[in-house]
């Protein structure tokens, strides 16, 4: 196993941690309901997707 022949500097090591950030999920209106929903996925409130409906059709 390698091992580092210097130590990593605080600037150099906290430079390379920002990188790893949390993001807020983007979220659109559905156009059915109306509620938050993540783009390209089903409506989990009405079950539509692409204007049809998808979840409790039988």
């Amino acid at each position: 196993m390698g091992v580092p022949k210097r130590r990593t500097s605080k600037q150099r090591k906290r430079l390379r941690e920002a990188q790893q950030k949390l993001t807020a999920p983007h979220l659109v209106r559905c156009p059915q309901c109306h509620a938050p929903v993540v783009p390209h996925r089903v409506c989990p409130e009405c079950g539509y997707y692409k204007a049809r409906k998808v979840i409790g059709e039988k």
